[in-house]
């Protein structure tokens, strides 16, 4: 394939330089105009005894097709992710003052009661929550014997000598089994960082938004509705009252 000078470029009418336009256009494109124009010249000064093999211009261009194309699918999938960040935000944002439940594996203790629930997939007959605070003491509430299914409990920090701050949960049977747990309460904010859309749940702390199992558009009563009676701890032992 022939060298292109600039004086090629002057005999074949085009630019010395790919023309700019207002606003400037994408790398991308930029690169297809260069090499539109660099193609054009190519052709007009080739040899005529050793003419270049038009396959080859078709293979570079079909090259060029495809850097524009994955530019385009990009553009479209980075619109897309916007979309659907603000979409998720104003989810979280009709949320506030409504209950919800959601998995965790820590509780924030500020005074109140707090209510929650495990899914057991058999039935025990001891089934008992542990709190573990900061400093690594702990607090072992005894729930009983559960049937399998949804097991409903209420943790009452008073009753229980909990100090306010964030206590890891946990939730044992005699059996083993170590169910997710989940917490029922108010959303009260909504906080966007650069990681994702955060709520602000009552007993549960910031979780995002996919930690979230159950909504609901009524009252806590309404979304709290025990398979069995709820489970205010009569003992416990670990922290002192």
């Amino acid at each position: 394939m022939s060298t292109i000078t600039p004086r090629d470029l002057e005999r074949s009418g085009l630019p010395r330089e790919t023309p700019v336009t207002t606003p400037r256009t994408s790398d991308s494109q930029e690169i297809e105009n260069q090499f539109l124009a660099l193609m054009v010249a190519q052709i007009q000064n080739q040899d005529p005894t050793k003419p270049v093999d038009t396959s080859e211009f078709i293979q570079q261009f079909a090259a060029m097709s495809q850097v524009k194309s994955l530019e385009n699918m990009s553009k479209l999938t980075q619109s897309n992710l916007i979309l659907l960040d603000n979409l998720q935000t104003l989810t979280a944002a009709s949320l506030v003052g409504q209950h919800v439940k959601v998995a965790v594996d820590s509780i924030q203790v500020e005074g109140e009661v707090i209510q929650g629930s495990v899914e057991l997939e058999h039935a025990a007959n001891d089934v008992v929550i542990t709190l573990t605070d900061s400093n690594g003491q702990t607090v072992e509430v005894k729930l009983g014997a559960g049937e399998a299914g949804q097991l409903d409990f209420t943790l009452d920090p008073e009753a229980l000598g909990l100090a306010p701050g964030e206590y890891q949960i946990e939730v044992k049977t005699g059996a083993g089994e170590t169910p997710p747990v989940e917490i029922t309460g108010l959303v009260t904010g909504v906080r966007v960082t650069p990681d994702g859309t955060l709520l602000e749940v009552k007993g549960a702390g910031r979780v995002p938004l996919h930690k979230i199992t159950e909504f609901s558009q009524g009252s806590m009563g309404a979304l709290f509705q025990p398979s069995a009676a709820a489970f205010i701890p009569s003992s416990a032992t670990g922290l002192p009252a």
